[in-house]
């Protein structure tokens, strides 16, 4: 019915009774800082099995996220499924009962709608499975842990970019990700409440259903038309890749560079604009710790049954454990120091302005 993805399933399984599985004692880096974690992998005569279900690979960074977690999952003595919804929550719903036939240990999910899952969720407590909302919180869900970046602080910096450039005065427009997400409130939250006391007005907010960028490029493109006369002074994108086509729309009018474009997840071709003076600055989530913290929690509470993270945060029913990251701003400034070579190599960004 669905196919496994290929290139984790490397573990035989031996049945001697005398063989424990050791423990494995990583250091692994935790937001800003690094903290030890030791984890137990499962004693038993099978590995441990995670189900992975993404909301789409429409956006550039989910297969560095899934890429990392199933490499480190891996090496914590875990396979993976990974699933890929297409933008689909009924797809999705499928894919998670899927893993419950399965009997998995854990799921794992990047959700297409935060509020469409809790029914199945429940279904899967039911069967004794641990159930992570990555990235997206899943509402109503009392999922097992919520792990994601601050999101209140993604909106809070780039408000904090935008007024650096325009002052407390001007005006802009928002195109942001679709409502379904959980983190698009959050993130408007954090922008909206960073603009005031000021004097900048948003003269308009845009939705991009699924995500889906090519809906910024019209978006963009009728707003100027209609607006001749108000060209904003800023835009704010959702994602760098709602940036890039509001920046190709902006071009059409001879405005790229004009107005300030912000965006986040630093995805290579977004830090290419910011070098190259179109786009002003990123949000830089770094993924690999997300994922490898994802992989190691979720092995974690396999064996353990729990987790020991600090914070809780409220799904809109109940208060779940989350493990919150701190996202970096990205500008021309501090490119090389953030992104180059650690997130994208200085060939690749400066690939258009090196010559």
């Amino acid at each position: 019915m669905f196919s496994r993805f290929t290139l984790y399933k490397k573990k035989l399984i031996r049945k001697v009774t005398s063989l424990c599985l050791c423990a494995i004692i990583m250091c692994t880096c935790v937001s800003c800082g690094s903290t030890e974690t030791q984890i137990q992998p499962v004693e038993s005569d099978g590995v441990i099995e995670i189900g992975f279900t993404f909301d789409s690979f429409i956006i550039e960074r989910w297969e560095r996220d899934r890429d990392v977690f199933v490499a480190r999952a891996h090496e914590l003595g875990a396979e993976v499924n990974v699933q890929n919804a297409n933008g689909d929550v009924e797809a999705q719903i499928s894919q998670i009962e899927y893993f419950i036939q399965k009997k998995v240990n854990a799921i794992v999910i990047v959700a297409v709608d935060c509020t469409a899952l809790s029914n199945v969720i429940a279904k899967a407590h039911r069967a004794g499975i641990k159930v992570i909302s990555y990235d997206r919180m899943i509402s109503d869900a009392n999922t097992d842990l919520f792990i994601s970046f601050d999101n209140y602080e993604v909106g809070n910096l780039m408000a904090g970019s935008i007024i650096s450039q325009i002052g407390k005065e001007g005006s802009l427009i928002m195109i942001n990700g679709p409502l379904t997400d959980t983190n698009v409130p959050a993130v408007i939250e954090g922008f909206e409440k960073r603009l005031n006391p000021g004097r900048i007005t948003i003269e308009n907010v845009y939705y991009c259903n699924a995500w889906r960028p090519e809906y910024a490029f019209d978006y963009v493109n009728r707003y100027l038309a209609e607006h001749p006369d108000e060209i904003p002074d800023a835009i704010m994108c959702g994602n760098d890749s709602i940036a890039g086509q509001a920046i190709k729309a902006l071009s059409e009018h001879k405005l790229a560079g004009d107005v300030v474009v912000t965006g986040q997840d630093a995805d290579l071709d977004a830090c290419q604009r910011i070098v190259e003076g179109t786009q002003y600055m990123t949000v830089y989530k770094p993924v690999e710790k997300l994922a490898q913290r994802a992989a190691e929690l979720t092995v974690e509470m396999v064996t353990k049954g729990y987790t020991d993270v600090g914070d809780r945060i409220d799904d809109g029913t109940y208060s779940i454990p989350y493990e919150k990251l701190e996202p970096i701003e990205v500008t021309a400034k501090n490119m090389d120091e953030v992104i180059i070579g650690s997130f994208h190599q200085r060939s690749e960004v400066y690939l258009n302005v090196d010559h």
